[in-house]
């Protein structure tokens, strides 16, 4: 499935990032008022003192999207989250072009987005600056390891501490700029098979 050795997606040493668990088991969401972004931010922040590198795992069912109406009911998660400061770079891990881009500004959404097509699938990037969206353009060609956008601020990129959300997906079924990040229960098995684990590229062995 994967023509090419993949550049880094983010640079950095990933095997030493904090694992997050954002399912029920973790008592301490029980704590704190989800739908209260500055709470949110700041246990993220604590969690990532010692790191500064955070990983949210696939196929995770996931609590946290009770925070927003926009994902009645759907709460398993179809990529990999990368936390990390605003603005760090992020990058093609293979040759393609670009899909498709835009801002999907809702509470909750991925914000500033990119979706980059590939010889037999596409990944997207979610979670990113508006100046990402910048000067670039349909069918523009990507080398793997080009820089593609950076990481946007809370304000900017859905209302979620500063991250990347990452998903390889194989067919797009003709949307643009935006695809599910996060499936109901009832249609799980679906969407795994449309949305494979983004770590056959990313490649970090604690996953």
């Amino acid at each position: 499935m994967i023509p090419q050795t993949p550049a880094p997606v983010v640079k950095g040493d990933l095997e030493q990032a904090h694992i997050f668990d954002l399912t029920s088991e973790n008592k301490e969401f029980e704590q704190i008022n989800l739908a209260d972004t500055n709470a949110l931010c700041g246990y993220f922040e604590e969690k990532l003192k010692q790191t500064r590198v955070g990983i949210g795992r696939y196929n995770e069912n996931r609590t946290i999207y009770a925070r927003s109406p926009l994902f009645a009911g759907r709460t398993v998660h179809l990529g990999i989250d990368i936390f990390a400061p605003t603005g760090t770079p992020v990058y093609a891990p293979l040759d393609g072009k670009i899909h498709s881009f835009q801002n999907n500004a809702h509470f909750g959404d991925y914000g500033p987005t990119i979706i980059l097509q590939h010889e037999e699938f596409f990944t997207l990037y979610g979670h990113l600056s508006t100046d990402s969206l910048q000067g670039i353009e349909e069918g523009q060609t990507i080398l793997a390891g080009q820089q593609i956008g950076k990481m946007g601020n809370t304000e900017e990129n859905g209302n979620w501490p500063p991250h990347l959300h990452f998903q390889i997906i194989t067919d797009m079924q003709g949307k643009k700029g935006d695809y599910p990040g996060v499936a109901s229960i009832q249609d799980r098995e679906k969407y795994l098979k449309l949305c494979p684990d983004p770590n056959i590229i990313l490649k970090m062995k604690q996953l």
